[in-house]
């Protein structure tokens, strides 16, 4: 009877294994045991499948009978897709699911990813524009919605947030990150995953992915794709901060950058992905490609074919290959070969089976995919009120003369010009997720929200949705704000112009609406310049002809009540610039943390035989850290707790701040250092912290700042800290450009 039992429990076990989820009833067993119980089941093509993500798409209705989807199905059953991108919705992600557990040998559950970059349904500002509020607290609140709404549609996993540092607003994806400093790029990119992620310990939050690993923010000309070639210095000193300090924060996924670095693609970078990310920070999630970057490697002439291209991946240290299909072509027969130990492998696959264990993916596969919560969860009005106060907090006010803004609305006759600002269409960008444009509040429907009856409010487009205003449209805005008291003027550029491949050589406002403000400059009316785009333009063309310039951004689903809120001042602008906008297209890139020259300009003195240009200024048209209120703060008795301090000792320092205006505002008080003379040459000016303060009228307080050593350290060529005794200057201020400034001398 023996032999017959034996042969009944292998015939259980077999049926236990075949087309369920691998039974782990033990309380007993840990995390670890489990994962190396299932390592030690699975074949290499197994284990390969696990390191494919593909682009998903619909699973059901007419998608069962479509060809390239049934394949996709069969490949699930086979056990050779890990990940998905791109499975939508509680119902399309249960239904491959539903297959991946129940169909296939070892019932290892899918992995759903989604770009969910500033929102899923509730769209929130433009990561770019939401660092211009300088509120953390916002930042993380707005990912933690946008992962509440995601995850309810059955979504596990971000590719979020956006760590590249960039000087260069031509690049398209400057709108996805947080401008151009490393120091608060951290900062932010520590709360976002934050956000994003929680403690993972629930079916609210998902994964977050570091991006892009590493330096893609340097791309030469602010081209997509293109080359990037800096140094080790400038990589550990103004690059790598954000991505360390999102890894630190708990990110569960870091993903390859497109670029090359010191010749090698990023993909292929073992100093990078190895040495860097997974030794010498520690870091125990996945690493995945960009879309098609293992791959790649062959066009950046680094990988012979598709077999080098995968053996070059999984040597450097990277673990999944989204769509490229090197790693389920070739990997088996790369560990056949002897080219790839099983180790490597087994590495990289436990990386990803360890997320999946980690969001319980094993015990309730199904937990994210629950249509009544979707439905519950979507673009609710309390998500909806978190994107308006997000909004608005993004809002920079750049010119304000004579006081044009606030408008008292009552009884104003209002001419509202521009296309943009009545065409919802436009007012999204590249990136948002499941957003609809017929959600979303133009700037003409947010004013008539805030005013309704109280104020007259006229419209005329001024120039069309291609950016072309002819004769006949500038002479009807014309006419129309002869008759009006104030002028809104929407320029800048299509929400669409804003994101992955769309770089441009000329950021700055079309020539068309240059003109339609020169022919309403005339009419002696103020005018209010709202200016909407992904990234900073060059705004010197209309600096002259706008008494005001609101920085409007791509403000996601509440645009035009965050912008009716600050017009009317129901709402007082806080926003602080977190790039800095160039006067001309031949400054770029531009930055305020550059590098003194060997002939710098002094101030005030002939600037001959110095570092400049002969045809426009050496400043940019306006500096990091800048943007108005409609109260003014005045800085005063800037001090120190000493003058000279030890290496391990810490500084304090303080200001006094006063609201020396008549409303009450918000300040972004912002602390600055110099290392006046270093081993390796120090940037002018560094952000080592802020505090966000309010401040009724006339009020003053007191702002305190303790720097610690490492803040006045930088980083070797090798990533090491250092701190040198010498002289640096401390610097605080309301932005960049205007500081107080005393001297500190480390012994």
């Amino acid at each position: 009877m023996k032999p017959m039992i034996s042969l009944f429990v292998t015939v259980m076990l077999i049926s236990n294994i075949q087309a369920q989820v691998p039974i782990y009833k033990d309380p007993k067993q840990t995390a670890d045991s489990r994962l190396k119980d299932l390592l030690n089941r699975m074949t290499i093509e197994e284990k390969a499948g696990q390191l494919n993500q593909l682009n998903g798409g619909f699973f059901t209705g007419p998608a069962l009978n479509d060809p390239g989807q049934k394949a996709k199905m069969q490949m699930v059953r086979d056990g050779k897709v890990g990940s998905f991108l791109n499975v939508i919705g509680a119902k399309e992600t249960r239904a491959i699911q539903e297959i991946a557990v129940k169909e296939s040998r070892l019932g290892i559950p899918i992995l759903f990813a989604l770009d969910v970059i500033h929102g899923y349904k509730t769209i929130f500002p433009i990561p770019l524009a939401e660092a211009c509020s300088w509120d953390l607290s916002i930042m993380e609140k707005s990912a933690g919605i946008a992962a509440k709404e995601a995850s309810s549609a059955g979504i596990h996993w971000t590719f979020a947030p956006m760590c590249d540092i960039s000087n260069d607003p031509r690049w398209g994806r400057v709108m996805e990150g947080a401008g151009e400093d490393p120091w608060l790029g951290a900062q932010i990119a520590a709360a976002r995953v934050k956000g994003f992620q929680g403690s993972l310990n629930d079916a609210e939050h998902i994964l977050s992915c570091v991006k892009h690993f590493a330096v893609y923010g340097a791309v030469e000309g602010g081209k997509e794709y293109n080359n990037v070639d800096v140094s080790r210095v400038a990589l550990w000193n103004k690059y790598m901060p954000p991505y360390e300090a999102a890894v630190k924060a708990g990110a569960a996924t870091v993903m390859n950058s497109f670029n090359v670095f010191e010749g090698v693609p990023a993909s292929g970078n073992k100093y990078l992905v190895t040495d860097i990310l997974k030794k010498k920070w520690g870091f125990g999630g996945i690493v995945v490609s960009d879309w098609g970057s293992f791959g790649e490697m062959i066009a950046h002439g680094y990988a012979a074919d598709e077999k080098d291209a995968a053996l070059k991946a999984i040597l450097a240290g990277s673990d999944m290959d989204m769509e490229a299909q090197v790693t389920i072509k070739n990997l088996a027969q790369l560990v056949k070969e002897g080219k790839v130990s099983m180790q490597a492998v087994d590495d990289a696959v436990s990386r990803v089976l360890k997320m999946k264990f980690k969001l319980g993916l094993f015990d309730d596969p199904y937990r994210f995919s629950d249509e009544a919560r979707e439905k519950a969860t979507l673009f609710t009005a309390a998500n909806r009120a978190e994107a308006l106060e997000a909004a608005k907090r993004s809002i920079v006010l750049l010119k304000n003369e004579k006081n044009t803004l606030p408008i008292a609305f009552n009884g104003k006759k209002v001419a509202l010009i521009g296309s943009f600002a009545d065409s919802k269409d436009d007012l999204l960008d590249f990136w948002i997720a499941q957003g609809e444009a017929k959600n979303t509040v133009t700037l003409r429907e947010g004013l008539q929200n805030r005013f309704g009856n109280a104020a007259s409010i006229s419209f005329a487009p001024g120039y069309g949705l291609d950016g072309v205003a002819n004769e006949a449209m500038i002479k009807e805005a014309v006419a129309m704000a002869e008759t009006a008291d104030v002028l809104l003027v929407n320029v800048g550029l299509s929400g669409k112009m804003a994101g992955e491949d769309r770089a441009l050589a000329f950021p700055e406002i079309p020539a068309p609406q240059v003109a339609l403000l020169q022919a309403l400059k005339k009419t002696g009316k103020p005018i209010v310049a709202l200016v909407s785009s992904g990234r900073p333009l060059i705004l010197t063309a209309i600096q002259p002809l706008a008494d005001a310039i609101v920085q409007c951004w791509i403000l996601g689903t509440e645009t035009g009540n965050a912008v009716a809120d600050v017009l009317s001042g129901a709402y007082n602008p806080s926003g602080k610039t977190v790039m800095t906008f160039p006067y001309a297209i031949g400054q770029i890139p531009v930055y305020y943390n550059a590098f003194n020259t060997g002939r710098p300009i002094p101030e005030g003195t002939d600037p001959g035989w110095k570092s400049r240009y002969r045809d426009i200024p050496n400043k940019p048209l306006y500096p990091f850290g800048y943007g108005l209120s409609y109260t003014s703060f005045t800085y005063g008795g800037l001090s120190l707790d000493k003058n000279t301090a030890g290496k391990n000792e810490t500084i304090q320092v303080s200001v006094t701040v006063t609201n020396s205006g008549s409303v009450a505002g918000e300040e972004i008080v912002q602390l600055y250092i110099r290392d006046v003379a270093a081993s390796i040459v120090r940037p002018v000016k560094e952000l080592k912290n802020f505090q966000k303060i309010t401040l009724k009228p006339g009020e003053s307080r007191t702002v305190k700042f303790i720097l610690l050593p490492k803040d006045l350290s930088f980083s070797d060529a090798a990533g090491t800290p250092v701190l040198e005794p010498g002289l640096f200057k401390i610097m605080v201020g309301g932005n960049s450009r205007d500081v107080l400034e005393k001297e500190l001398t480390i012994k």
